[in-house]
């Protein structure tokens, strides 16, 4: 079996499919879709909240936690996330998300790896990607959240377990809704199909913006009986 994912010796699949950067179409290094140069320009997260990774403007201290989070925790752990939702990442987000660029998946999911092995100092036993309705999957063909936590569980040797929880309630897309419209939105969507008694999670999702999704869905596994959700997602928007 050849194998996938940052460092290595050259694959099989590489000798036969050579990686190509998604972003410029120069020669990917290091086994990714993705050169060196457009690398370096990539929008990280490296100055952001600890609790749910909203990125500061301003530099602070390590550890340091914004004004809404203090105010009203979530009800996840931690939050950790490679970039801010800028620049490139949306059009390889969207990609994954809408147009069938798994490549552009396994990229994400090579560059969340990445992120967790600089920056992650507990990890998870488990990651559980976000669960899309069986109706929009069926349409869509897939679950991005699903292909990158795959491709993020084999670089760090990490079970990848999408049926600890299903969606429930086909909701509307987020994306053009205010933040309490979000809430409610998503509220009741998902249902533990398990106890979760004394587990360690992550969830994967690709962008997390007002928190909604992973907050509803870190509250379901824990009233399941986990003892801590940690978030784990491609980009943070602004």
């Amino acid at each position: 079996m050849w194998k996938l994912g940052f460092g290595g010796d050259r694959s099989l699949l590489d000798s036969l499919f050579p990686p190509t950067c998604l972003l410029c179409g120069a020669p990917g290094e290091q086994g990714r879709d993705l050169c060196a140069g457009c690398a370096l320009d990539l929008p990280y997260n490296l100055r952001a909240c600890a609790r749910c990774a909203r990125p500061f403007l301003v530099p602070l201290p390590d550890g340091a936690i914004c004004g809404d989070c203090e105010r009203r925790p979530p009800p996840f752990d931690a939050c950790l996330t490679a970039f801010r939702y800028e620049g490139a990442v949306p059009f390889l987000i969207t990609g994954a998300k809408f147009r069938g660029r798994l490549n552009a998946a396994r990229l994400l999911g090579q560059c969340l790896a990445e992120q967790a092995r600089e920056s992650a100092d507990d990890w998870p036993e488990a990651l559980v990607p976000v669960p899309l309705h069986p109706r929009r999957q069926r349409t869509r063909g897939y679950n991005q959240a699903l292909e990158i936590a795959r491709v993020t569980g084999r670089a760090l040797s990490l079970p990848v377990e999408p049926r600890l929880v299903a969606r429930t309630r086909a909701t509307p897309p987020q994306t053009e809704l205010t933040a309490r419209a979000r809430r409610r939105n998503i509220r009741g969507a998902f249902k533990a199909v398990e106890a979760l008694t004394g587990r360690h999670l992550a969830i994967v999702d690709d962008v997390m913006t007002t928190g909604g999704t992973v907050s509803e869905l870190s509250q379901v596994l824990i009233d399941a009986g986990a003892v801590r959700v940690d978030v784990w997602a491609v980009a943070r928007t602004l």
